[in-house]
């Protein structure tokens, strides 16, 4: 199946997003039929915070390297690096990917929708078959979170050539209905503990991510390993070393 393909089955597509070569590993063996990024793990792993423009060149080598597994994979890209569009869209043409996240914001402010549109339709232009998640941050900044100015941003991407559309931060189950059935395109999430993927499908959502939550919780369980051993307790169960380490030869043996 395509990566189009795989945001039109009987679930919605839980798509787990990796930080590094080793994660994305442990997500294809477990399964997982697709693979993206999380921008706020990469950030995070050079020493920046999120959304700053500052994970441009690491994400481009981490495209290369996940561009060996036999899966798609979709980056993401937080606002394009650039405010050019064409800037843009030769930046995403030079990953090589099944698909990218493209945010409309730029340090956590709203830009105008015309703009992200021009962004969206630079890069369909470019790179046709590229899966372009257009993504919506009305709700995850807490800035015209309201479904009329969300519809509005998205129909302006969707216009454009946005194959889906993210709304981080919208919860509510009404208003999920209602963005579902409004844009014709399949509709991401973040992944809530209140929503289960069967509710979240009857919704209408065809497309739910983990986001930075795989790499926090990766964060923690790396705190409590180290604080067990100093405290005398018994640690969590790991992968064995050997095994991780057969994992990645077998990565390594993978065609370039």
């Amino acid at each position: 199946m395509t990566f189009h393909d795989l945001h039109h089955g009987e679930l919605p597509l839980l798509l787990p997003n990796a930080w590094d070569v080793a994660s994305a590993l442990a997500f294809v063996e477990a399964g997982f039929p697709a693979i993206g990024t999380t921008s706020f793990g990469v950030a995070a792993s050079g020493g920046y915070p999120d959304g700053g423009r500052a994970t441009k060149g690491a994400n481009h080598e981490l495209a290369r390297l996940l561009g060996r597994l036999r899966c798609p994979v979709s980056v993401d890209v937080e606002d394009g690096y650039d405010d050019d569009p064409e800037q843009v869209s030769d930046y995403a043409a030079g990953l090589g990917v099944a698909g990218i996240n493209i945010e409309d914001s730029s340090a956590e402010r709203l830009v105008a929708p015309a703009a992200h549109a021009a962004k969206v339709a630079a890069v369909k232009r470019r790179s046709p078959g590229l899966f372009v998640n257009a993504r919506v941050d009305t709700y995850w900044l807490g800035q015209d979170a309201t479904v009329p100015a969300t519809l509005e941003r998205a129909a302006a991407y969707v216009e454009a050539g946005a194959d889906g559309i993210f709304v981080p931060g919208a919860t509510d189950p009404a208003q999920l209905r209602e963005l579902a059935a409004a844009i014709p395109v399949p509709v991401n999430v973040l992944a809530h503990p209140t929503l289960s993927l069967v509710e979240l499908g009857a919704l209408g959502v065809r497309r739910v991510s983990t986001g930075s939550l795989p790499y926090r919780a990766a964060i923690d369980a790396a705190v409590a390993v180290a604080a067990s051993v100093r405290d005398g307790r018994l640690g969590p169960p790991a992968t064995p070393y050997p095994e991780m380490q057969a994992r990645l030869r077998r990565f390594e043996d993978l065609p370039r």
